[in-house]
């Protein structure tokens, strides 16, 4: 038996009696103990026998756990580990709210707004504190400011962090989302978007932004790491109810993959060249000076702090059906920091 698996069997027993299983309940409370549940992950047998996970461009952990099979050796044969890759935030959301996956990489802002608008997600889990979305123009045009914006097209991926960024950008500037007309496109048909010139700037996401700088000469106009937020790995609470002692195992193979991923920034460079098709130097930076892995994956105040500062603008786009209670609701009970402190070491 390997030390990873040695390592998660313990962690079993204890995921299965210290869940938070009531519905919005909030990090922390009391719940009740599903008793056959830990009993079961006591015994050594896993509660599925599958699980439906995503990996991400955007999300370097993801593409670390999934090459090197590290779920898979903590699962055993006994359980079947399914990926599915998400373009976005946005579609990340979507597999989760259909139950297409247990779990699945968004951005904080993009999970903030599913959970406002209904979806039963709770972050597990914090992957990244990444730089990874900016305002980007081509190599020629004149536009040199967000405020140069007013009355252009701009491509965003609604739901997701460039969109939130773009929505910040344009408050500070003193514009607002009417003042452009936003094209709704994946990244990548953004990026192709603004290359092809039927818009004039796009609010980029890593790791494509960094490839259309070096492939086509595209400029970032505007950068703000504090528009950005954290890395986000969700669970619904479905899945987080019934399937804790898998909860813990995905938990417990991104930690493990961080520290690989942190002693090896040239290898999960290498990787994410190789699944995202971009030139390794492009990966690199990508990799070593817009993704800050070495970030607690402990969910909690800082990832809150962030969230707080887009929540007015979320709320002023109209994207929350029900407004500034629906988002402060959701800011409540978003957080589940059980599995990540067993992770950890912690709790």
């Amino acid at each position: 038996m390997s030390t990873i698996t040695r390592r998660i069997i313990p962690a079993i027993a204890i995921a299965g009696t210290m869940m938070l299983v009531a519905t919005g309940c909030v990090a922390g409370e009391d719940a009740p103990v599903d008793t056959a549940e830990a009993d079961t992950a006591a015994s050594g047998e896993w509660s599925s026998d599958t699980i439906s996970l995503d990996f991400a461009t955007y999300n370097p952990l993801s593409l670390v756990v999934k090459d090197q099979g590290l779920l898979e050796e903590m699962l055993g044969d006994d359980v079947t580990v399914e990926w599915v890759q998400s373009a976005g935030s946005n579609k990340a959301n979507e597999l989760l709210r259909s139950g297409s996956i247990d779990v699945g990489s968004t951005a904080g802002s993009a999970a903030l707004l599913a959970r406002a608008n209904g979806s039963p997600i709770q972050v597990i889990d914090i992957y990244s504190q990444p730089e990874w979305a900016a305002i980007v123009v081509g190599p020629d045009s004149d536009i040199t400011s967000v405020e140069d914006l007013a009355g252009k097209s701009v491509a965003a991926t609604k739901g997701t962090d460039p969109y939130f960024f773009l929505l910040q950008a344009l408050e500070e500037a003193g514009l607002s989302i009417d003042d452009v007309e936003v094209q709704n496109l994946q990244h990548a048909d953004g990026r192709a978007a603004l290359d092809g010139g039927s818009v004039a700037a796009w609010s980029g996401l890593d790791p494509i932004m960094a490839a259309a700088e070096v492939e086509s000469g595209d400029k970032l106009i505007y950068r703000n790491v504090d528009f950005n937020s954290y890395g986000f790995l969700n669970a619904t609470e479905d899945f987080i109810e019934k399937h804790a002692d898998l909860a813990q195992a995905v938990v417990d193979a991104y930690e493990q993959a961080r520290e690989w991923a942190l002693e090896n920034p040239e290898e999960t460079a290498a990787l994410l060249a190789d699944v995202a098709g971009i030139d390794p130097a492009v990966a690199t930076t990508v990799i070593e000076e817009r993704s800050n892995l070495d970030v607690s994956g402990v969910p909690g105040d800082d990832q809150i702090a962030v969230l707080e500062k887009i929540a007015p603008v979320l709320v002023d786009s109209g994207d929350v059906q029900g407004g500034k209670e629906s988002v402060d609701k959701a800011l409540d009970t978003i957080v589940n920091d059980s599995f990540a402190k067993k992770a950890v070491g912690g709790e």
